[in-house]
């Protein structure tokens, strides 16, 4: 029997200027206003998904050539506060959950647990935290930039601080009776202290309990210590790979060791990879489609530098595409991580011009073919989805892009009735929240 999976779209921009330098800027949405994403989330929710995830970073920059690289195209700003957006998301829907980033750097647990309840009691119990670990912004909030490991202890901590006070009210100490005219019992809520590494803070929280329980956490960080932290503490990891069963199964795999060793089950956890198909109307258009972006030209070359250059601080527009990439041109403060995504399937820089490296970033591939392709009909990409659940078990998928009806029209037109026919998207939500939904199966 085919397996159903979860769906979510994952705003990858941010709560930005959305079709910002494409074609679609054209249908003359305002990005700062709720309208566009409003109309997009009805989208999704009456495509069956589950939730749509916000991305978020705080900082733009703090010197002249990276605020510019991060602006000049807006790839990396502006960005408004995605939690500001989440009620407008929740007032257009009724069962669509809502995830925006939190980055415990920024938030007080005290204030971030008080917002985060009343939004989980507003919401019909349908928000996520997407917890991030990014320490690039701390210069704005007067703290220290913590390595790696550090950064995720201090996180471990809020979220523990956040479920301590989400529980400082005990059972029996909502009353709400009429009859007796007794609101709540104060005995039954702890005045609970916390003093720790990070944070340090008194209870109780001044908020109603969770009638659906805590809203649900979401991870990203496929390090070691990203994977632990999901396996301990998240219901969403958001995972990047090659979509091939081996690939998925390894991964999945120590996402739940990592569970089982904080006494979790698989089950407490769904491991989503991040999608970004090409849907073509016939086999035809997929092999045009792939063919022609093997050659790319100088413009599509300057668009891929373009976000790169927001992405490395490193202004790649400024170097010769046709001689060797030095990594010396990369501060000690960009991301490993994000250097190696730029090599891609390079071993290393040496020797490889810039015009090859960022013409790797621009050829598509088949999704017929395996290899991180992502070009096909309707039905190839539902094989494929199929395969993914049914031969490597896997949970599900977010899609990535701009929250624009454009956006999400170009993904799924064909795709959902070719999914729901299939039995893999779901056809109808439960009565419940965000946690009973994910939970459904």
């Amino acid at each position: 029997m085919t397996k159903p999976q979860h769906f979510g779209w994952f705003l990858s921009r941010g709560f930005g200027p959305h079709g910002w330098a494409r074609p679609y800027h054209e249908w003359n949405y305002a990005w700062q206003r709720p309208d566009l994403y409003q109309q997009s989330a009805r989208e999704l929710e009456q495509a069956g998904f589950d939730f749509v995830l916000i991305e978020d970073a705080l900082s733009v920059g703090i010197t002249p050539s990276t605020l510019n690289l991060r602006v000049r195209k807006a790839y990396g700003g502006p960005k408004h506060d995605p939690w500001t957006l989440a009620p407008y998301l929740f007032a257009a829907t009724q069962h669509l959950g809502v995830i925006p980033t939190a980055n415990p750097a920024s938030y007080p647990p005290y204030l971030a647990a008080r917002q985060f309840a009343s939004l989980q009691h507003l919401s019909g119990s349908r928000l996520g935290l997407n917890v991030v670990t990014d320490v690039g912004s701390a210069h704005h909030f007067g703290t220290e930039r913590l390595p790696h490991d550090a950064a995720y202890d201090r996180a471990q901590e809020w979220l523990d601080a956040l479920r301590l006070l989400w529980h400082s009210w005990e059972d029996g100490a909502l009353i709400a009776d009429p009859a007796t005219q007794v609101y709540a019992d104060g005995s039954k809520i702890r005045a609970v202290q916390h003093r720790g590494e990070y944070f340090s803070f008194d209870g109780p929280l001044n908020a109603e309990p969770l009638p659906a329980g805590d809203p649900i956490v979401a991870s990203p960080g496929g390090s070691p210590r990203g994977i632990d932290f999901a396996g301990r503490n998240s219901e969403i990891q958001l995972a990047l790979s090659n979509l091939d069963v081996a690939t998925i199964r390894a991964y999945r795999s120590r996402v739940h060791e990592a569970a089982a060793s904080h006494g979790r089950s698989p089950d407490d956890i769904a491991v989503l990879f991040v999608f970004k198909p090409i849907v073509a109307a016939s086999t035809e258009e997929a092999d045009r489609i792939v063919q022609a972006s093997l050659a790319p030209d100088e413009e599509v070359l300057l668009e891929i530098a373009e976000a790169w250059s927001s992405d490395l601080e490193t202004d790649l527009t400024a170097l010769d595409l046709d001689r060797p990439l030095d990594p010396a041109v990369f501060g000690d403060h960009v991301s490993k991580g994000t250097i190696r995504g730029l090599l891609g399937t390079h071993e290393a820089f040496d020797g490889v011009p810039l015009r090859e490296i960022l013409a790797g970033k621009a050829r598509l591939g088949r999704i017929t073919d395996g290899h991180g392709g992502t070009v096909g009909t309707a039905e190839e990409i539902a094989d494929v989805i199929q395969a993914l659940g049914d031969d490597a078990d896997n949970d599900g998928l977010i899609f990535s892009g701009d929250l624009h009806p454009v956006t999400i029209h170009r993904a799924l037109d064909e795709l959902v009735p070719v999914l729901r026919r299939r039995g893999i998207l779901r056809e109808r939500f439960g009565p419940g929240g965000l946690r009973e939904n994910l939970a459904e199966f």
